[in-house]
This record gives structure tokens, C-alpha cells and sequence, in this order.
């Protein structure tokens, strides 16, 4: 048997063989599940190209064979071979089968009357990791999936599996969401049931993702309640083969009660399923919380299959690793679909993208999903990722294929996607411009001229689309982005150039009095209402919202498409909200205007255009902005911890009302303290720390030295004496402190602003 690496496979296949009049063979004796695969190959061929290909039992004396067949070797595995004109898919059990009629769906490329096939292959694998899954949440919540019907999560199990994933992950009736939904077409029970039995027809593992939410798991009451209600949803599902129990976000139970209530439930789920398992995730404990979690694993309960890794746990995975038994393996459940407030945050968002896209943006990050998942997955047994909708589509498929083979090559992974998602085509400028959207939240967005070639790239794919790939939800997706990113980045260049000349009138003051400076710095910054920028990209941006709603559902503004709440991927909603500091000036032109006296008016505006002005000898951070922060210690970075455990991140609070300083921080999470140094300082001088914070209840001290105690004065512009012996090397330390043992989603430190000023 040949083996092909991915990249000598790609090299040395060439599409030269013709099989659109080609024969699928496939043996009488194929299970239910085997039959399944066939069905799929060739519907999903015949989706693609208009041509439905016979299928028989015994192979023609001539003309193009595919021929389907069980084979051996390890579990889920398969070989695709090309032989002259036989293509043969031999799956190792009914899961290889599958697999493998996927990977042929792969390597086609189908046209419209059609279909080619590589004339040369021979690929003998199977999965590197056990589990390779994902969330599929029928709930309000979501910013798509509450309006797809039984047919269209066929079509997404489908699709997910054709890139290798073997689970999918559920969410019952109950969950930290509304009651219902408008676009529910069934009950959540009805829809739960079917997704249920439509993964044990293609042969998939089904997880539910169960929170205890009841008020109180000590109280008898609540528990007989909770067995009830859970035993009722695990009765009616066909199939379940293991059940998460987060315990925290949401829940929020303590670890004693809540792992008591487990056990219970173990038996419980066991009563209909026998084989199901039970795992639990510490996500949301404070440290004395995570320490009992801890010590009750220690104990080796029977009744316990593994632990979760999720977001807001408190420690890294490595350390968890360390202190879990290690006959209790530990699956990830990573956030691949937001963008900030998250366990994967984008690093050094720019804060016009996190204002604008939110936090469930349509978010290509193909690169930071392959680093995450090196990174991770070794001390796992596999993962079942975390999504709200298919916002994160791309990045399941990149976990998907990675959870298949960790060596893949990121870029084979997307021309994969483009080629059977898209069309051949598209195959490399679709791949590319996916990896141009990652590209586009790299680093300042005024700074970043590639976003407007990253449209200019989309651009040249639209106008050369059939309808078809028009009415392509994963085609409108990334035209959405394009469209969007470069319209953020347009008003972004407009409005801080309207920004500037205002307070160039400012400047003025003096010499043409304040009244006259506030009115003409008013009309500069209002020509963002009465003159807008770009208003083309802003109206593409809104007819392919509407086209992304009929098509996939997807929710884009609350009022006109149903989304559940603006920060729940309704980020149409957000596309105009202000990028410069136009609300906060007006509001500060409005109080200055009352001042009777021209000096206070004078006064006032002086301090307003010299905000960020720390004077002679004085240094200004900007904290949040990646540009503006240079002495911030950066820590590891996003290299070494995606997590941002030991490395401050970008955090986000826009308000419009405040500085625009303030609508990003740097954030230390958990017990993490931050950190500034200054150096080349004058040791003769006297400095003063003028400081604004986000975060509540944070100690600051200097070189060791208590500046101030714990405070909890977020938002206010607050200012301290540096004590004179800490400065006299040159340098200077200061470290913010947050109380120890912070729990939830971990936010400890919060600074916005800091000026370090010569007395």
C-alpha cells in the first residue's frame, strides 16, 4: 500500500479523468449506515454537478466504476484508490465507509454537467484523534441555527462529516435561553429528537450539553425536580452517548452539590442509555470552588467518564492535565465562535472591528484555529467545539480536518473547503480570501490597506459568480465580511479625519472665542451623519444581510431579521455606531456651553484637546490599543497562550458617552496581575500616576510600594503620588493587583488609560 502526504498528494494529482458517466458499485450486503453513504456521495455529487449517477451491486464490464466496499485496518479509517477507470473506496467499518465517500466528495470537482476525478491517488488513513465534534444548539440564542429545519441540519451533519467529525453536541429544551423563538418551525423537543436520530443514522456520537440551573441542588426538592425533568429528555432521544454537565456558564452551582446531583443523574441517563457517559467541566469556579472540584475527582467516583476543558476555566489546560487522574481522560470544548469576551479572543482586535463586528462576527480565523489546536489537542482525547451558529463555519471545518490529521496544511484544508463548498472554480481565490479575512483583523484597521484588497478580491469573485454560488450561504458569507470590514475601515479613515479637524477648531479658541469653536467642531464631526462615507459598501452590506436570512437564517439586525440581541450576531445593527469620539465631545460641548464665563468655557476645551497630552517629560498609554501601549509588559503573547492566562488582552466596553480611550483596556484574567515599566525616567523628578480604570476592586503598587489600596472607582479619572525613592534608579514598576480567587469569566484587572506626569 502507497501513502501519500497531503502535500505530495496535491502535487501529483491531476483532474484528468472523466467520471461523470460513471457507475457507483456498492455490495448488497452494506449495513444500513454503509447504504447512508452511498445515498450521500451521490446526492452531494448530484447537488453539484445535475447528474445522478446509477447504483448497482456488482460492478459493469466496462466504463467508469465507483466502487464502495468494507475493507480493514483501524477504526473510522479508509483507502481511496484510482486505478485506470475503478475508483475505490474501501472503508475499514460503517464510520470509514462514510469518511470515505466523503473524502471523495473532496477530491471531485464538479461542475454543472460534469465531474472530474485525479487520475492518480492512493490515500490509506484513519483519524489521529478519537473525538472531532461540534455544538449544534437549537435554541433563541444562536444567531442562525433556531430557524433551521430537520432537512437543513441534515444537510449540516452532512457537511460536517465530509470533513471528519464524528459527534455533535446537543442542547435540551432548558438552557440559560428564552422559552422560544420566532423561527423555531419545530418545538425544541420535536427538533431535538430528530437531530438525535438523524446522527445515529449516519452512525455520529450524540453529546448533550446539560446546565443544572435550579436554584439550589442541596434543597431535596430541586433535586427530584432536575431527575424528573432530565429523565424525561434522556428517555425520548434515540441516541445519547455521553452527557456534559457545565458547572458554570451558566449554573453556577457550587462543587459539593452539584457533583451529588451528577452522580444521581449518571444513573438517571444509564436507566435509558447503559453505555452513555457522564463528564463535567469546572468552568466559572472561583480557585477554593476548582480546589473541591478537584479533591472530589480525586476520589476516582465510579460513576464519572471525564472532565471538559471549556471556557472560564480557571487554569491552563497543562495544569489540569496534571492534577486529574489520569485514568480520566479530559476532552476539549473550545470557543471557535466568538471573537472577544472569549476563551480564543482575537489578539489585539482593533476596537473599531470589536465596536462594529461584535463578538459573534462571521469569523474566518483559519491560522489562529490551527495554532489553537496544535497547541491544545495533544493533551486531549478530542474536543466538541463551542458554537452559536454557522457564523464559526469555517473553523469547524479546520478542527475537523486537523482532529483527522494534525499535520494538514491549513491552505489544502480551505482549497478543500472552496473546491466542494464553492465550486473548483473558486478553489484558490476563495481559499485565499479566507485567509484575507483572518488578515484583515491583524494589527490597526487605518493602517491595514489590505482589507480594501481583500474586497477588491471578493469583488472580482461576485461579479464572475453564477446565481448559484450567489445564492451560496457560505459565498455570502465571506462577501458579507469583505463588504463589511472594508466599510468599518472607510469610516474609520473619515471619521478620525472629521475628528482631527474639530479639534483643530478647538486649537482655535482663543484667538475665535469657544461658542464659535464648539459650533464649527460640531458641524466636522456631524458630517458623518449628513454627509456619510462609502454609503455603496453600506448598502451591499445590508442586501447580502437580507440574503444571508433567507438563505441560512442568519440574524443579522433584531428589528428587521429577528435576532435574539444585538451582541448575539445582530452586528448589522451595530454598522454605524460611532467610531470616533462625536457623542462624548458633543456631550462635553453641551456642559462647557453652560459655563458662564468665557475662561471656564477656555478652560474646559484646553483640557479636552489636550486629553492624552501627558506634558514635558510625561508618558501616555493608551491600554486596549496594541499601538498605543508600549509600557504594557506584554507577557507570553498569543503564541504561547491563546488564552491569555499570563498575557494581557484587549478587552472591550464602547460606550459612545465616554472617551473612546475607554472603550478598550488591558485586561489581566484571574489571578494574573498587570503590569507596566517605564525606564529612562528623570531620578531627580517628582511623577504623578493619572490613571483611569475599567475593572472594580484592584491595588496599585510601585516598585512594591503601595500607591493605593483597593479601589473600586471604574470610570472616574483618578490621580496618585509616586513615591519619590521608587523612581531614583530611572526606572519604574507598577503592578495592579486584583483580589486572589476570582471566579466566573475571570476578569480581574482593568486599566483603560494611564499617564505618567512630572510634577
Amino acid at each position: 500500500m502507497k501513502f501519500f502526504g497531503l502535500a505530495l498528494l496535491t502535487s501529483l494529482a491531476v483532474w484528468g479523468l472523466d467520471i461523470t458517466g460513471a457507475v457507483v458499485v456498492a455490495p448488497k450486503t452494506f449495513t444500513e449506515r454503509e447504504q447512508r453513504a452511498v445515498k450521500m456521495l451521490v446526492e452531494e455529487a448530484a447537488k453539484r454537478s445535475q447528474i445522478t449517477w446509477r447504483v448497482v451491486d456488482a460492478p459493469p464490464a466496462s466504463g467508469v466504476v465507483i466502487h464502495l466496499l468494507r475493507g480493514s485496518g483501524p477504526a473510522e479509517g479508509y483507502r481511496l484508490t484510482v486505478a485506470g477507470n475503478r475508483i475505490t473506496i474501501s472503508g475499514n467499518d460503517e464510520r470509514g465507509v462514510l469518511y470515505g465517500a466523503g473524502r471523495f466528495l473532496r477530491e471531485m470537482r464538479a461542475r454543472r454537467g460534469t465531474v472530474e476525478f485525479p487520475d492518480r491517488l492512493d490515500i490509506v488513513t484513519a483519524p489521529e484523534t478519537r473525538l472531532r465534534g461540534h455544538q449544534l444548539g437549537y435554541r433563541p440564542k444562536t444567531n442562525s441555527y433556531d430557524g433551521w429545519t430537520l432537512a437543513m441540519w441534515e444537510q449540516y451533519i452532512r457537511d460536517l462529516l465530509v470533513f471528519g467529525a464524528n459527534a455533535i453536541e446537543l442542547i435540551p429544551p432548558r438552557s440559560d435561553d428564552d422559552a422560544d423563538s420566532p423561527h423555531f418551525p419545530l418545538p425544541q423537543m420535536q427538533t431535538m429528537i430528530g437531530m438525535s436520530r438523524l446522527a445515529d443514522e449516519y452512525g455520529l456520537d450524540v453529546w448533550i450539553w446539560y446546565p443544572a440551573l435550579d436554584p439550589d441542588y442541596r434543597d431535596q426538592k430541586w433535586v427530584e425536580f432536575a431527575l424528573k425533568e432530565w429523565g424525561e429528555v434522556f428517555r425520548q432521544l434515540p441516541r445519547i452517548d455521553a452527557v456534559l454537565v457545565p458547572c458554570g456558564d451558566p449554573g453556577h452551582t457550587p462543587a459539593r452539590p452539584l457533583m451529588a446531583l451528577v452522580e444521581k443523574q449518571a444513573a438517571n441517563l444509564r436507566r435509558y442509555h447503559p453505555k452513555a457517559q457522564m463528564w463535567v467541566a469546572p468552568q466559572g469556579f472561583t480557585q477554593p470552588e476548582l480546589d473541591e472540584f478537584l479533591a472530589i475527582v480525586a476520589t476516582k467516583p465510579k460513576w464519572l467518564n471525564g472532565v471538559v476543558y471549556g471556557p472560564q476555566t480557571r487554569i491552563p489546560l497543562a495544569e489540569l492535565r496534571k492534577k486529574v487522574p489520569p485514568e480520566y481522560p479530559i476532552r476539549h470544548y473550545p470557543d471557535i465562535t466568538h471573537t472577544r469576551s472569549a476563551q480564543y479572543p482575537v489578539p489585539d482586535w482593533d476596537v473599531a472591528f470589536a465596536l462594529t463586528e461584535g463578538r459573534e462576527p462571521v469569523n474566518p480565523r483559519p491560522l489562529d484555529q490551527a495554532h489553537i489546536f496544535r497547541l491544545t489537542n495533544p493533551l486531549t482525547i478530542g474536543f466538541i467545539a463551542y458554537s452559536e451558529g454557522c457564523n464559526d463555519d469555517v473553523n469547524k471545518t479546520i478542527w475537523s480536518a486537523l482532529g483527522w490529521d494534525s499535520k494538514t496544511d491549513v491552505f489544502e484544508a480551505l482549497r478543500q473547503y472552496a473546491r466542494y463548498f464553492i465550486g473548483p472554480d473558486f478553489e484558490y481565490s476563495f481559499a485565499q480570501g479566507l485567509l484575507a479575512l483572518e488578515r484583515n483583523w491583524r494589527g490597526p484597521a487605518m493602517a491595514n490597506e489590505g482589507i480594501d484588497r481583500t474586497l477588491e478580491q471578493f469583488r472580482a469573485m461576485e461579479r464572475t459568480a453564477t446565481p448559484p454560488v450567489k445564492l451560496n450561504w457560505r459565498f455570502q458569507q465571506a462577501l458579507y465580511r469583505a463588504y463589511y470590514d472594508a466599510w468599518v475601515r472607510q469610516r474609520l479613515i473619515y471619521e478620525t479625519t472629521l475628528e482631527r479637524r474639530a479639534l483643530d477648531w478647538l486649537r482655535k479658541a482663543p484667538q475665535i472665542g469657544s461658542l464659535t469653536a464648539m459650533r464649527l467642531a460640531e458641524e466636522e464631526l456631524d458630517r458623518a451623519l449628513t454627509d456619510p462615507t462609502a454609503p455603496e459598501l453600506r448598502n451591499r452590506i445590508s442586501e447580502l444581510a437580507d440574503a444571508l436570512f433567507n438563505s441560512i437564517r442568519m440574524q443579522l439586525t433584531v428589528e428587521r431579521h429577528g435576532a435574539i440581541a444585538v451582541g448575539r450576531g445582530a452586528n448589522l445593527d451595530l454598522a454605524d455606531e460611532p467610531l470616533n469620539n462625536r457623542v462624548w465631545l458633543k456631550d462635553s460641548f453641551a456642559a462647557i456651553r453652560s459655563l458662564a464665563e468665557e475662561r471656564d468655557r477656555l478652560s474646559r476645551l484646553a483640557r479636552v484637546v489636550d486629553w492624552k497630552n501627558p506634558g514635558p517629560g510625561g508618558f501616555y498609554d493608551d491600554l486596549g490599543n496594541a499601538a498605543a501601549q508600549p509600557h504594557l509588559v506584554k507577557g507570553q503573547g498569543f503564541d504561547q497562550d491563546p488564552m491569555f492566562f499570563s498575557t494581557p488582552l484587549s478587552h472591550f466596553e464602547p460606550d459612545r458617552r465616554r472617551p473612546k480611550s475607554w472603550w478598550d483596556q488591558a485586561l489581566a484574567l484571574y489571578d494574573q496581575p498587570l503590569v507596566m515599566r517605564y525606564e529612562n525616567l528623570d531620578p531627580q523628578a517628582q511623577y504623578r500616576l493619572r490613571a483611569v480604570y475599567g475593572g472594580r476592586q484592584m491595588r496599585l503598587a510601585a516598585d512594591g510600594i503601595e500607591v493605593h489600596p483597593y479601589l473600586d472607582r471604574p470610570y472616574e479619572v483618578l490621580e496618585f503620588d509616586i513615591p519619590q525613592e521608587t523612581t531614583r534608579d530611572g526606572k519604574l514598576e507598577l503592578v495592579w493587583t486584583h483580589p486572589a480567587g476570582v471566579g466566573g469569566a475571570g476578569r480581574g484587572n482593568q486599566v483603560a488609560e494611564v499617564w505618567l506626569m512630572r510634577k
